[in-house]
């Protein structure tokens, strides 16, 4: 079967690296979607010390046209391919997995992935954002620049 080469259509950007602790929202790195097709948050856990009570600790994906912080929305679930609650840990042991994936269709500049955990949450969390189908190609870097709110 022959190979096919997408890295050259692919562009990744760092969606979120923290430390859960309690109920403090970790909000992750802005990225724009703008000039991509296909937008996919790909996420992991690292050490998960304690997922809390409750309902562990879950992901939002927010959207905006601006990079100002107060503008950042959360998505509606039909701009997205899965479900958010599918990507919630509520194990102990859910240690350094691959929790997994979502899509944005979406029609907003910027995204960004924010995790919140619940009383007792202490975990290492991280996850990447993977562009494709970019307007013009093939991509001139393979990396996103990471955007700070404003």
């Amino acid at each position: 079967m022959r190979k096919s080469d997408i890295r050259s259509l692919t562009t990744i950007a760092v969606a979120i690296s923290a430390t859960l602790s309690g109920t403090t929202a970790s909000v992750g790195n802005i990225v724009d979607v703008s000039n991509f097709q296909h937008v996919t948050l790909a996420y992991f856990t690292g050490t998960v010390t304690d997922a809390g009570t409750a309902a562990g600790f879950s992901v939002e994906i927010q959207e905006s046209d601006t990079t100002a912080d107060a503008d950042f929305t959360a998505v509606a679930d039909t701009d997205l391919i899965g479900t958010e609650a599918a990507l919630a840990v509520t194990d102990d042991a859910s240690d350094t997995i691959p929790v997994g994936s979502v899509g944005y269709i979406g029609t907003k500049k910027y995204v960004r992935a924010v995790i919140t955990g619940t009383t007792g949450t202490d975990a290492a969390v991280s996850g990447a954002w993977i562009l494709q189908g970019p307007r013009y190609a093939p991509v001139v870097s393979a990396t996103a620049a990471n955007i700070s709110a404003t």
